[in-house]
């Protein structure tokens, strides 16, 4: 029994006998695994199918982009689009030289004191607009003043010596006529009236400069404009002569606005300036959007400046309206000349390819290119050669036209009237 159990472990613990092993009977052999040759032909078969369809699939996307009709989405199967339309009239345009510019007053009076002194009283308000003449400023007269009496007591004085020697004068002359006197005591009289005559013109001198140091005591403004924040209050001492102004006052009516041109438009501006009228500026805020006021070139300056390449030029306002604040930052705009019954499109209609500028001009239904020769660009209209007016251009939908593509209008763009044109 144990030689049966021992025998039983030993068969488990062999390996299973392989069915091509030559040493064991065919009783004790296994049959073979089914394996057929058709099934590896037809995995093959498969895996190169699949890779015969990954390069297809990627060769075909790497060239789908240039064998696509240009123009992306546009109606390859003769379908209609729908876009916005504009029609090309005949009107006037303005061509514009456009410069930052500064606002800068006429007339910058920074008001200091002429005398040393208290000062009294301060009759400005902060940000007031002064007239000419009005009170600004009072300093302690009162020395000044004393001074001004005590000149005059010594004019007075040497006024009534050269009048006593005038009289003593004409005394000797009378004597001289009837020799009663010698000729020496009347030429002696003489020179004193001319001394005394000396004497009261520097006596008239002291006594006018007296009364200007009494006058600089009055401070008025010199200029009509708005006084600034206050610089001084009662009570505080000023120097004569002294750099720091008591007052800032700025001219506002008119008012004057400098900026540069190129120096590639100088020869075009000095044609412009010979004619009697005179060349229009405006001027817009920092956006360009709002037109703060409209003035007019009032002058050049002499020469170039070599280090920009610029012209300065200087154009004045009235600026009824405060608009123009001193130092401000504007656009200016200078209208040079104006292009009269020229072709004029909305700039949006105009398409480039290139250096080629072309429009779709829409013609019974359809869209054909059309090129064109844009010129000047004023807001968004803009003047071109190659069409006449009347002429309708496509205004919209650029990314679905192509050269005959059929068109339906949705809508249709206006250009501004004559009037308007030149007005950004």
């Amino acid at each position: 029994m144990q030689d049966d159990i021992r025998d039983t472990r030993i068969r488990h613990d062999q390996p299973e006998p392989r069915a091509t092993d030559p040493h064991i009977g065919p009783e004790h052999q296994l049959p073979p695994p089914h394996r057929s040759g058709g099934v590896r032909i037809l995995v093959w078969l498969v895996i190169l199918l699949a890779f015969g369809l990954l390069f297809w699939w990627t060769l075909y996307h790497r060239q789908a982009p240039s064998t696509r009709p240009a123009g992306g989405r546009r109606g390859a199967a003769g379908g209609t689009v729908n876009l916005s339309i504009a029609t090309a009239k005949q009107g006037d345009i303005g061509v514009y030289l456009d410069a930052i510019g500064t606002v800068t007053p006429v007339h910058t009076d920074s008001i200091t004191s002429q005398v040393t002194g208290l000062i009294t009283e301060v009759h400005y308000r902060e940000g007031q607009f002064v007239h000419q003449g009005d009170p600004l400023v009072e300093i302690d007269s009162r020395p000044y003043r004393a001074q001004l009496l005590t000149a005059q007591g010594v004019l007075e004085r040497d006024t009534n010596l050269l009048a006593q020697a005038k009289m003593d004068l004409a005394r000797y002359q009378v004597a001289s006529a009837r020799d009663a006197i010698p000729k020496q005591t009347l030429e002696d009289q003489e020179k004193v009236v001319l001394q005394e005559q000396g004497t009261v013109k520097s006596d008239q001198g002291t006594v006018d400069y007296d009364q200007v140091q009494v006058a600089y005591c009055h401070i008025t403004a010199p200029i009509s404009g708005r006084v600034g924040l206050r610089l001084v209050d009662p009570g505080n001492q000023v120097v004569a002569s002294s750099a720091t102004p008591l007052v800032v006052i700025t001219q506002l009516h008119p008012i004057t606005v400098v900026f540069t041109i190129p120096e590639d438009s100088v020869v075009a501006l000095q044609q412009q300036m010979r004619n009697a009228q005179p060349l229009v500026v405006d001027a817009y805020d920092r956006s360009g959007q709002t037109e703060l006021a409209a003035g007019k070139l009032q002058s050049t300056d002499n020469q170039i400046d070599t280090t920009t390449g610029t012209l300065k030029l200087r154009a004045v306002f009235e600026n009824k309206d405060n608009a123009l604040f001193p130092n401000l930052f504007v656009n200016a705009r200078l209208l040079l000349k104006t292009l009269q019954n020229v072709i004029l499109i909305p700039s949006s209609a105009i398409q480039h390819n290139g250096d080629t500028a072309y429009v779709f001009l829409i013609q019974n239904g359809v869209a054909h290119i059309h090129d064109i020769e844009p010129g000047v660009s004023e807001s968004s209209t803009t003047e071109v050669q190659g069409l006449k007016a009347g002429d309708v251009v496509a205004d919209s939908s650029f990314e679905k036209l192509q050269d005959g593509a059929k068109v339906t209008v949705s809508k249709q763009t206006l250009l501004p009237s004559n009037n308007e044109s030149n007005a950004p």
